[in-house]
Formats: structure tokens, C-alpha cells, sequence
């Protein structure tokens, strides 16, 4: 992550002035040094949590992140400098010099700024959670307030290419202690500082208080309505249209880890995929997968989920959806590779031999001799090539035929018949095994 061309500066000096003295910059606040991490958690709050879990679900690499763990408990992260829109530190890493490191993150707009100050004000407690350091949960949810994953960009003038590098997660990992000890550190991340933020939001609670004392003050006796009125028969006026719908699904809120407490990735997901079959509903007036079997729903929403099962949070994903369909891991993963071949038609193809009818079926083979592929030996809707002799190297191919006529390819290891869908679906058979076998 080396930036050659940035202007560098030496390290924060240990008497550095900290953003919580009086008279300090409102948008630039220096925090000493934070003791190792030691054995604790790496955050307490659940905005803290939130925090960790968007470096944690960017990272590439887990050993990456381990080694940043590491240095955070090794007490290598310097000071630490807060802006808008950017968190800096040095952090001494292997060679003497310590490496300029920061992470970015987008400011709010006065737009949600405002969205946020209204919120706040609605409600007595949030002011008292606030003055208190503290952020409730529907507080954070009115503005896209936490890191979600891909909002934090990381930059280090180390050579580690990694994404994020190791002094980068430390810096992260000491981040998300400042955010437990004091939350308006994250709002000045976002844009605002902890003076003029409680400004704004005094500002704002003494409007909406004058308000409500001129509203009260104008209220006229309540009126009242003979009983023979009230009971009349009237013509009704006609109902008003229909809100328009949304043109996408509302986003989740973010979920915090606590012992006990349900997955957050498992929250995540049931909520986003709650918002967008809603979302559909309304706009269509059809569910779009209430016809689907609890297995293949399972399949769809693993095929749906970025990583294919290979980061941490997949592999819990897919562990999870497999032992409640009463599947193993690799069966759901041969199974993902079939939908996203051709949906529930590959599924179908994958997990159900049929015998078909002549026709197509029995073209396949010539057609294939006369396109130079090897002799394929025949199988209820299957035709497989011939295994290869020992040291052969060349993989087995296979073609399926669905029962809406298109022919699904398969691909498996030369010393064993472990067959996994490949390619594109097509109504030539020959088109189907080039898509992916360069035929």
C-alpha cells in the first residue's frame, strides 16, 4: 500500500494537545496514544462492533487481520488524529520507521445532517443517549451513520499490497476503542464535531419546544357533533391514490455482535431479504419465491450472497443454511454453482436423472462426433465422456438435458467423476460443452 508521491510528515509528538481540551478544533481532535489492547475485545459498544465488522468483511486476507490485531495489543499504533472524513495514525511495523497510515470514510451531507438533527430532536432520550455517549439504534439508523462494508478506504505508505494492509487494521482495531470511550468521534468522521453538532441540535430542540408552546397556546375548545349527525347517512368520499412505490428496497439497519445475541450476519441478510421480497410484492403484486421449496431457497440465497462460501462470513453463511436443509457444505456449494448456471431449472437438472423422450436426446451424440468431440456413453438424460486412461490429464466432460430442452454442462476432475456444472445452458449441445470447454 505504498503511496511514493504523498507529502510525509513524522509522527503525532506524545504532548500533542487532545481534541477533548478546552479551546480545541471542533474538526480536528489528536488522541495520545491508547494503551495495548491486551486480551480484551477489540470493541465494547455495538457501534464499536459495527465498526470492526466493516474492516473485517473488506479484508482479503484473515492473516492480515490477525497481524493488525496483534499490533493493536502490542501497543504499535501511535496517535491518533481525527478529521472529517479521515482517521490517521503512524504505526511502527517491522523496520524502525513507523508507516503513515489512515483510513477514509465519506462525510455526511447537510441533507442528512439535517435527517439526523430531526431525529435527535423527536426524542428526549436520544438527546440524553447522546449528552450520555451514547447512540441508540434508531438514532444511527435515520442516516447511513456507521461504516458499512466498502466505506472504509485504507492507505498506507507500507510496500504491503494487502487489502488491508496489517498496520491499516491495527489502526482500525484502536479506532474502534476511541468510539467506545467517546461515540462523537464518529460523528466527526462523518463530517461534524462534537461543539458544533450539540449546537445544532440545542438550536433545533428550542424551535421545536417554542413550537409546541405556541401550538398548545392556539388550541381552540375541541368541537363537538350532535349524535344525529354523527349517525347520518352521507355519501363517502372516494379513497385517496396509493403512495408510490419505492424505486428500491429500504437498506437494513446494522446489528450489533453480543454474547447471546443472533448472528448480526444472519440479521442482515433475513432483513435485506424481508425488505426486497416486500419491495417486489408491492411494486408487482407477486412474491417471487414463495413457489420455491425450503432447499431451494436455501440455494438461492447462497447463490445471492457475494464470496461463494470462500470469506469468513459466507462459510459461517453456508455452514448455516446447510445444516438447516440437512445438506452438507459442499452439496450447497455444488448447488449455488447450478443456479447461478440456470436457476431452478439447473437445480433441477443437477438433483434430478429423468429418462427423455427420442428425439433431441439421440441427435446429441452424432452431433458431437461431427463437432470432434471424444465418444460420450449415454445415461438416462445424460451423455458423459469415456473415462481417460491413467495419466491422461484431459478433464471429464459431461452434458445434462433439462426438461425445457436446453442441454447444461458439467466438467470433473480426471480421476474421479465429481461432476460440477459449467458453462452456459443452450439447445445445441455442442454449443453447450464449448461455452466452457473451448470445443
Amino acid at each position: 500500500m505504498n503511496r511514493p508521491d504523498r507529502a510525509r510528515t513524522g509522527p503525532a509528538r506524545p504532548g500533542s494537545r487532545s481534541g477533548s481540551l478546552p479551546g480545541h478544533d471542533d474538526h480536528r481532535r489528536t488522541f495520545p496514544a491508547l494503551e495495548p489492547l491486551g486480551g480484551e475485545e477489540a470493541a465494547a459498544t455495538w457501534w464499536g462492533h459495527a465498526w470492526v465488522d466493516a474492516l473485517e468483511d473488506m479484508a482479503l486476507d484473515q492473516a492480515r487481520l490477525l497481524r493488525g490485531r496483534a499490533y493493536a495489543r502490542g501497543g504499535n499504533v501511535a496517535a491518533i488524529t481525527v478529521t472529517p472524513g479521515r482517521v490517521l495514525a503512524y504505526v511502527h511495523g517491522s523496520r524502525p520507521r513507523p508507516y503513515r497510515t489512515e483510513i477514509r470514510l465519506r462525510t455526511l451531507t447537510d441533507d442528512e445532517w439535517d435527517d439526523f438533527l430531526a431525529a435527535a430532536a423527536a426524542r428526549p432520550d436520544h438527546i440524553a443517549a447522546l449528552l450520555d455517549k451514547d447512540v441508540p439504534h434508531g438514532l444511527a439508523a435515520a442516516v447511513d451513520l456507521l461504516p458499512a462494508p466498502g466505506d472504509l478506504i485504507p492507505d498506507c505508505s507500507c510496500p504491503d499490497d494487502g487489502y488491508p494492509c496489517k498496520h491499516v487494521a491495527a489502526l482500525c482495531y484502536q479506532t474502534a476503542r476511541l468510539l467506545d470511550q467517546d461515540p462523537f468521534v464518529l460523528f466527526l468522521m462523518r463530517g461534524r464535531g462534537e461543539r458544533e453538532l450539540l449546537a445544532a441540535l440545542a438550536r433545533r430542540n428550542a424551535t421545536r419546544s417554542a413550537a409546541e408552546r405556541t401550538t398548545t397556546a392556539a388550541d381552540a375548545p375541541m368541537a363537538t357533533v350532535p349524535a344525529r349527525a354523527a349517525v347520518a347517512e352521507t355519501s363517502r368520499p372516494a379513497l385517496p391514490p396509493p403512495f408510490p412505490a419505492p424505486d428500491r428496497a429500504g437498506r437494513p439497519p446494522s446489528y450489533p455482535q453480543a454474547p447471546g445475541a443472533p448472528d448480526p450476519l444472519a440479521l442482515d441478510l433475513l432483513a435485506g431479504e424481508a425488505a426486497a421480497r416486500a419491495h417486489t410484492l408491492l411494486v408487482t403484486g407477486r412474491d417471487p419465491v414463495a413457489h420455491l421449496t425450503q432447499w431451494q431457497d436455501a440455494v438461492r440465497l447462497a447463490a445471492g450472497h457475494p464470496g461463494s462460501g470462500l470469506t469468513a462470513s459466507t462459510r459461517t453463511l453456508y455452514r448455516d443454511l446447510a445444516a438447516a436443509s440437512g445438506r452438507t457444505p459442499t452439496d450447497l456449494a455444488r448447488a449455488v454453482a447450478a443456479w447461478r448456471q440456470g436457476g431452478p431449472a439447473a437445480l433441477a437438472v443437477l438433483e434430478e436423472p429423468w429418462d427423455p423422450p427420442a428425439g433431441p436426446f439421440d441427435r446429441a451424440r452424432p452431433a458431437l462426433i461431427a463437432a470432434d468431440f471424444p465418444p460420450f456413453r449415454p445415461w438416462r438424460n445424460q451423455l458423459a465422456s469415456l473415462p481417460q486412461p491413467p495419466g491422461g490429464g484431459a478433464p471429464l466432460l459431461q452434458l445434462r438435458f433439462g426438461r425445457d430442452g436446453l442441454w447444461y454442462g458439467y466438467e470433473s476432475d480426471p480421476d474421479r467423476e465429481d461432476w460440477w456444472p459449467r458453462g452456459t445452458p443452450d439447445a445445441d449441445p455442442v454449443g453447450a460443452l464449448t461455452s466452457f470447454a473451448g470445443g
